[in-house]
This record gives C-alpha cells, structure tokens and sequence, in this order.
C-alpha cells in the first residue's frame, strides 16, 4: 500500500503529468449585476436589502429549472430579465427587458398585468421556475401553477428583486423540489479552450 501513496503522491506534491482537476463554477446571484441597495449573502444564495439581481449565468441549455425559498415575505419579485433591466428600479415587470411574479401573485411584463395565480405565495412556500425559451412556468411547493410567460426573447437569466423586508434564498441546485421531467440545473457553459 505505501507504494501506491509513493507513486500517487510524493512528500504531499502530486507526480509530474498531473493534471490539477479545478471547481466548475457554480450558478449564485452575480454582485456584478444587482442594484446598488440590492444584499448577497449565504455565498450567492440569499437577497435582501432593495432593489434586483440576476444569476451570474442565463438559461442557455434547453431546459432550465431554479427555485427560491420565501424566507420573509415583503415586496419580491422573481422570474426572467436581460440585462439591459434597470436593477435599482423595483418592482421588476415594469418593462420589456424582465418578466415576474410578484408578492401578491400577478405576472407582469411591459408593465402589463399577464396573469393572477390564485392564491398569492406566502412564507415558507418553494416556488420552481422551469424555462424551455418557449414558456416561462411557475410552481409552488412542488405543484403547477398553470399560468405561464410567452413570448420571452433574448438571452435571460434568473431575475429577483427584493424591498420592504422581503427575504429571498435562491437555490440553483440541490433543490427542495425535483424538477419536471427533462427540466435541470442551469448550466454554465464552458469554453474548450
């Protein structure tokens, strides 16, 4: 056995040809892209504070899913918006660069009212985003909610926006839920290079 650590690794260094395997970078909220009053913590998973953020990557494989957890509740938005948005102006959905679903369950988009859930989310509740650049849907605890986006155009990434106290922990992976069958993680995509 001491010989397979001997040629494996020397004195703590690995042998000559070793190829150092590195970290896949993770999707988290991007300080890059947020509002000037916008907080990140819990190392790019929660938003407090006001104003917006998106992810540090937009949904550019087939199929994406992502959720949030309603920490507190307050002003909050979540959904999808380029990154031509304004992130210091809330409530998102006010223009034609985001599409959301805000605090008291309304979709909008181009400051247009483009649905009503039934029931407006509250503390506690999961809401899965799953994305197909076809159809922006919504779910709650697990559940369907039946009243997606279309007509979404550009390169997107998840939006959040967050005021009056409202909490928000954005999960990219490891979710609560498991995601609709052919939906998955949100990739970064890498160079070959």
């Amino acid at each position: 056995m001491s010989s397979v650590w001997f040629c494996c690794c020397r004195n703590g260094a690995f042998g000559p040809g070793h190829v150092q395997l590195k970290d896949l970078p993770a999707v988290k909220l991007d300080t890059g892209f947020m509002g000037n009053d916008v907080v990140i913590v819990k190392n790019g998973h929660r938003i407090c504070g006001s104003g917006a953020a998106l992810a540090n990557a937009p949904i550019a494989q087939n199929k994406g899913y992502f959720e949030i957890k309603l920490q507190c509740t307050g002003t909050w938005g979540v959904g999808l918006a380029t990154r031509r948005c304004n992130l210091n102006k809330v409530p998102l959905g006010d223009d034609t660069e985001s599409w959301v679903l805000r605090q008291d369950g309304l979709l909008f988009h181009n400051g247009e009212e483009k649905g009503k859930l039934p029931e407006a989310p509250q503390e506690g509740d999961i809401l899965g985003l799953t994305y197909d650049h076809i159809e922006l849907n919504f779910f709650r605890n697990g559940s369907p909610l039946n009243i997606p986006f279309t007509g979404i155009k550009g390169t997107v990434y998840p939006a959040f926006y967050v005021d009056n106290c409202a909490v928000l922990d954005v999960q990219f992976d490891k979710f609560y839920h498991t995601p609709p069958e052919g939906f998955d993680a949100i990739m970064i995509e890498q160079s070959l290079l």
